[in-house]
């Protein structure tokens, strides 16, 4: 998803490997400019080597390039995952602000290139604190997984999910006006309300301010009128959508 992987480095001793891998593979011609790996064979040919001593030490030096290469794949396997652990928030698996950040600018660069408008909606899961000291915080965290699986169900693979801190969430739309974002969610939100939270009688809601990002405009600014917006859902009876 990150366009700026930090495996660039692994990827390329990767390729300086399979290079060397086709140098060495059984019946194919060495390459110009090889004569330090030429050398190899003359010294067997000067010191009286045998051609099936040659070919096994061939195939050791092949054998190790293959275990070099296993090791690499498992350092940029290790890196990814690293990354992503960095990116994401540990309850709910959703990303975190610097994840969220990262998504935040290609997203903006690609709408910028293609001349296409994205949303981005703030979700604040109404009466939280109350849930947290009735039912205690094992289940407000229940409540905040709920949620996030919840959305991944209802929108789409290519909409980006934050954890912006405590009950509060980010969902940039790609591609979407501010008039259908909001009309997603409030359906989302109809069926989040229509049943209670698995394993209690509790019935989450929540209060969604819908905004677009507009030419010019910083994040920081589209947040706060999103903000600004689901601050207007909780002062009008929460549970509800507000356009910004």
């Amino acid at each position: 998803m990150f366009k700026h992987d930090q495996s660039s480095g692994f990827q390329s001793s990767r390729r300086a490997f399979l290079h060397t891998h086709r140098r060495f593979a059984p019946g194919m011609p060495f390459p110009p400019g090889s004569q330090d790996i030429l050398s190899a064979g003359s010294l067997q040919s000067r010191h009286g080597l045998s051609g099936s001593r040659g070919n096994a030490a061939s195939a050791g030096v092949f054998r190790e390039l293959l275990a070099a290469e296993a090791r690499i794949d498992e350092l940029e396997r290790a890196l990814r995952e690293a990354r992503a652990v960095a990116l994401t928030d540990p309850l709910t698996g959703a990303l975190n602000r610097r994840g969220f950040e990262d998504a935040y600018r290609q997203e903006l660069a690609r709408a910028r290139r293609k001349g296409s408008q994205f949303s981005l909606v703030l979700i604040d899961l109404d009466d939280f604190k109350k849930l947290n000291d009735t039912l205690g915080h094992q289940v407000g965290d229940q409540a905040l997984i709920h949620l996030i699986r919840g959305l991944r169900t209802a929108l789409r693979p290519s909409d980006v999910l934050c954890r912006f801190g405590g009950e509060e969430f980010l969902v940039l739309l790609p591609e979407t006006g501010r008039s259908d974002a909001a009309a997603a969610i409030t359906r989302f939100l109809r069926r989040f309300t229509s049943q209670p939270l698995p394993g209690t009688e509790a019935v989450l809601s929540f209060s969604a301010g819908v905004v677009v990002q507009e030419s010019g405009e910083t994040f920081e600014q589209s947040l706060l009128r999103a903000d600004v917006a689901a601050y207007a859902a909780k002062r009008a009876g929460k549970n509800r959508v507000v356009m910004g």
